[in-house]
């Protein structure tokens, strides 16, 4: 991790679930501010808003588990589905003592697990902050996009390409920025998925998302997406990379159609990765909506 540990330079945590080491950052002290990172990220994306806003607030940063620092482990000892993630991340915060004025900021799959916990708790989140994301199904007659479909339906294809070549980790680092990332930047982002048992929450993300009644996630996205009108009275900001081959416009719009108060800045200059796209500007406009808020 020498090439890039200067970039992340935070304290680790860990808290044990079952035996199983959930690593987070803890910067900061002041009203709390939670980032939740997606896939095949980890807290690293967040290491410039956790440099800026630890100055003023106590930021929480974890890494799911199966990913970034915290433990790897197989599918018999953890069932890497929704619910499981969203339970780990209400363990973390009453850990903390965190139950109210919190800052949720979002990305990937973190807005799910983000959207979950916050429709359970409306009163404990203060503002919402969402980058690329959804906490909904697809949206009309959507379908997820066919390389995507090919590793969470075709066993043959998606534990090879996933866990063995490690695709889905390589791919991001040059389709989910718009702008490119330097090197040491990419080494960050794939350096916890430098073997095929540590990548084994990459590929169970994507095997995870919910398309049918009988997939084990579906009830928990249709009860968020039947609750998230629960979320309406929380300032909310969304900042969007328009070149996201996931998390287009029609998300984007969906979000503006359940949210019509909340604050949208669409970037034609960024893609999925907005943070490692626009940094500064993400700060900046934060920062703003912070003080109005």
């Amino acid at each position: 991790m020498a090439e890039f540990r200067h970039l992340y330079p935070f304290k680790p945590n860990y808290l044990k679930l079952n035996g199983i080491n959930y690593h987070y950052v803890n910067e900061g002290k002041g009203e709390p501010m939670l980032m939740l990172h997606g896939n095949p990220t980890w807290s690293f994306y967040y290491r410039a808003l956790i440099k800026e806003f630890s100055k003023q607030f106590q930021v929480i940063a974890p890494d799911h588990i199966g990913c970034g620092l915290s433990d790897k482990p197989d599918a018999a000892q953890y069932d890497y589905q929704l619910q499981s993630r969203v339970n780990d991340l209400e363990s973390l915060l009453e850990y903390l003592g965190i139950t109210k004025n919190i800052t949720l900021i979002v990305h990937d799959w973190g807005g799910m697990i983000g959207a979950a916990y916050a429709v359970k708790y409306p009163e404990r989140i203060s503002r919402l902050i969402v980058m690329n994301t959804a906490a909904f199904f697809p949206p009309g007659s959507k379908k997820i996009p066919l390389r995507l479909w090919l590793i969470r339906n075709l066993k043959w294809f998606g534990a090879p390409a996933v866990l063995g070549l490690n695709l889905f980790c390589r791919a991001a680092l040059y389709m989910a920025s718009y702008k490119g990332l330097s090197e040491e930047v990419k080494a960050g982002l794939i350096a916890p998925y430098n073997s095929p048992k540590n990548r084994i929450a990459t590929l169970k993300f994507v095997q995870d998302i919910p398309l049918t009644p009988q997939d084990p996630s579906y009830a928990l996205v249709d009860s968020v997406e039947k609750n998230l009108h629960k979320l309406s009275d929380i300032p909310m900001l969304i900042l969007w990379g328009k070149h996201d081959f996931v998390f287009d416009s029609d998300y984007l719009s969906e979000w503006q159609r359940r949210f019509p108060q909340a604050e949208v800045h669409h970037f034609s200059d960024a893609g999925h990765y907005v943070l490692e796209d626009l940094p500064d500007d993400v700060i900046r406009i934060i920062k703003n909506f912070i003080v109005r808020t």
